[in-house]
């Protein structure tokens, strides 16, 4: 009897995990892009690019994922209020209680689509995305950013935008980041 109860909690358990596995995929599939975590070199760059602009303000992570950046973020930069947007649960809820676990009250995750976000008031949104998605958002963050607001994008430039500092960072792939101001 132990056994089959034991059994019955393995199939419930590998049935959760593929049902999530496939969540995972579908909402990849829908989005054009996956949850892709950036790599340390990455975050430690944006964090200092942070820094060398302001103390405080709101910052977005436009497609937050994992939540790996915009936790490294909230760690490093107390005095801004950092807000993931993801529309994909599963990652959405890990950044949310990883957060949480990691007592970052400064941090927080919506559920919400970022091409439907309102950026009006955001002074830096950070993007991890894809040239598709940078391109929808070019439009939207010219119609929506204040003046001196600033967009950091990770590997995809926005289309027509110039930048105003393009950075290479330290990691295996030498990626970039794009630094611009509204």
């Amino acid at each position: 009897m132990e056994n089959l109860v034991y059994q019955m909690v393995m199939m419930i358990v590998a049935a959760a995990v593929l049902a999530a596995v496939l969540y995972i995929v579908y909402k990849s599939w829908r989005n054009g892009i996956s949850p892709m975590p950036a790599s340390a070199a990455v975050r430690h760059a944006v964090v200092r690019v942070m820094k060398q602009r302001a103390s405080r303000g709101v910052m977005v992570e436009a497609g937050s994922g994992w939540g790996t950046l915009a936790l490294q973020i909230a760690e490093s930069c107390k005095g801004w209020r950092v807000i993931g947007i993801e529309n994909s649960v599963i990652p959405m809820w890990i950044s949310f209680l990883a957060a949480r676990l990691g007592n970052h009250p400064n941090v927080s995750f919506e559920r919400t689509d970022l091409y439907t976000y309102s950026y009006r008031g955001v002074d830096t949104v950070v993007c991890y995305l894809y040239p598709g998605a940078m391109q929808r958002l070019s439009t939207i963050f010219r119609a929506q950013l204040d003046p001196g607001a600033y967009v950091i994008s990770v590997c995809f430039a926005l289309p027509d935008w110039e930048p105003e500092q393009t950075i290479i960072c330290r990691d295996l792939y030498r990626t970039k980041l794009y630094v611009y101001k509204a």
